[in-house]
């Protein structure tokens, strides 16, 4: 492995352990991907059914843009490396985060025959870069087709500039930025402000 490489795996490692220790990953769900170089695309992904809290050597493995292994090895990419990869192809992002967590399975159900939820007047969109007083983030909502490749050109299908992660419905959200720490700081914001929509409402009623 070369150094560039190791460098990448140590960053989402990091990733991978943070959000472990807020129980993100349940059942081995969520995947994680940061991107190794550009032109070819190249990235590391999470290895398919992997147990996510524990940090192990073989947790990665190195992919093309075709989302296939660049190295002989007997571990297999992640289900949903398709997401990672339309992403890759999307935007200028340099990592993807995919987690399932309760409050954003929840708001997707709710919202999803909206097809988005949309969030103003809240702190935390200052992670997004938004800082007008009416601002405003959207969060695109798709259905969870079991197609995988059917999921990724919906995903991709909804991103957008102004977008940083996408919900699927009863399933997860992908969330992504230019590094890890951009990344990572976006899923936090969405999972903040899913949170505080469902206290709300709950408050409401």
């Amino acid at each position: 492995m070369s150094e560039a490489v190791q460098e990448k795996w140590n960053e989402l490692a990091d990733i991978k352990d943070e959000l472990a220790a807020r129980d993100w990953f349940p059942g081995t769900s969520g995947n994680l991907s940061i991107k190794v170089s550009d032109s070819p695309l190249s990235f590391l992904v999470t290895a398919s059914g992997k147990d996510k809290r524990k940090r192990t050597a073989e947790d990665f493995l190195l992919v093309g843009g075709n989302g296939q292994p660049l190295e002989e090895t007997h571990l297999k990419p992640s289900a949903e490396t398709v997401l990672h990869q339309q992403i890759y192809e999307k935007t200028d992002a340099g990592c993807s985060l995919h987690v399932h967590t309760i409050d954003n399975n929840v708001i997707s159900e709710l919202y999803g025959e909206q097809g988005e939820i949309t969030f103003r007047r809240q702190e935390l969109i200052k992670a997004f870069n938004i800082w007008d007083e009416d601002g405003e983030i959207n969060v695109p909502i798709v259905e969870n087709y079991a197609d995988l490749p059917r999921l990724g050109d919906a995903v991709a299908e909804r991103i957008a500039p102004g977008i940083y992660g996408v919900l699927i419905r009863n399933h997860g959200i992908t969330a992504w930025g230019r590094n890890g720490f951009e990344a990572k700081k976006h899923l936090e914001a969405f999972e903040f402000l899913f949170s505080y929509h469902l206290k709300m409402l709950a408050l409401r009623k």
